[in-house]
This record gives C-alpha cells, sequence and structure tokens, in this order.
C-alpha cells in the first residue's frame, strides 16, 4: 500500500523516455490506480457497524428490522480471484519490458550513427584549407569540385 503512493509516474515517464502505447498503458494504469485507491479511501471513511437497537425503538415493525440483522449478520463478504488481474499486470510488464528494449536498440543504432557522423566532422578538412574550382567546358559541361590549396 505504501509503495503505490511513493511512485512518481511523471518520473518513470521522463526517465525511461516512454512513449506511444507504452506510455499511454502506463497512464491508463495509473489512472486505474488512482480511482481504486480513491474508492478505498470513500469506503474506509464510511461507518461500517449498524445500530439495529435505534431503528427498533424508531420502527413500529421490529420484525423487520430482526429480518434485515439476521442478513446482515450472515453475510459475507465476497472473495476474488485476483489470478486473472496478476496475469495481466505480468502481461503489461512483460510487453513494457519488450517495448522498452527494442526502443533502448533503436536508441543505440542511433546514437552509433551519430557518433560515426560526429566522427566524420572532427575529421574532415578545415573549411579555410578547402579551394573550390570551377569549369565551364564545353564537353564536360559545368562543374565543380574541391581541392586542397
Amino acid at each position: 500500500r505504501s509503495a503505490a503512493t511513493k511512485i512518481d509516474w511523471t518520473r518513470i515517464t521522463s526517465s525511461l523516455g516512454l512513449k506511444g502505447s507504452t506510455a499511454t498503458s502506463l497512464q491508463a494504469f495509473k489512472k486505474r490506480n488512482d480511482d481504486a485507491r480513491r474508492k478505498l479511501a470513500v469506503l474506509q471513511s464510511q461507518p461500517t457497524s449498524v445500530d439495529f437497537a435505534k431503528y427498533r425503538s424508531t420502527l413500529h415493525n421490529t420484525a423487520v428490522v430482526d429480518e434485515i440483522e439476521g442478513h446482515f449478520s450472515r453475510f459475507k463478504p465476497a472473495t476474488y480471484d485476483v489470478g486473472r488481474q496478476l496475469k495481466a499486470i505480468e502481461a503489461f510488464e512483460g510487453q513494457a519490458v519488450k517495448s522498452a528494449e527494442e526502443t533502448k536498440g533503436r536508441v543505440d543504432e542511433e546514437v552509433r550513427a551519430l557518433e560515426k557522423t560526429l566522427g566524420n566532422i572532427e575529421t574532415a578538412r578545415p573549411f579555410d584549407e578547402l579551394t573550390v574550382v570551377c569549369w565551364s567546358n564545353p564537353e564536360q559541361g559545368f562543374g565543380w569540385s574541391a581541392a586542397k590549396s
């Protein structure tokens, strides 16, 4: 319970650089989490006991109160198998990890390409060492070339 309140959702999205369907799925999960926490807080703040003696003293037909009290005392809260939800969370987690790995691969590839481009820029001949030669020849047409001065 306390771990869920300590999650910084915006930091997760920004620090991992989540985009597209992964970010959308995470936001939808966050919304469901927030809704469930709000509902739980509302339910926990409501009183859980019923004063049947007060109803018996107020109502003329105490048999109705006795019948309701019997139903109330026999009531058992429903238990749910959360296995399906846990499997859905695990599937979401698996898809998120797979998507993150694909994104990491694309980012690594882009970084390698940018490093190669940077290397080409750093090893290029300085601009002041270049001379541009233009020519016009009827047989060759018009052209230019860079030559070292």
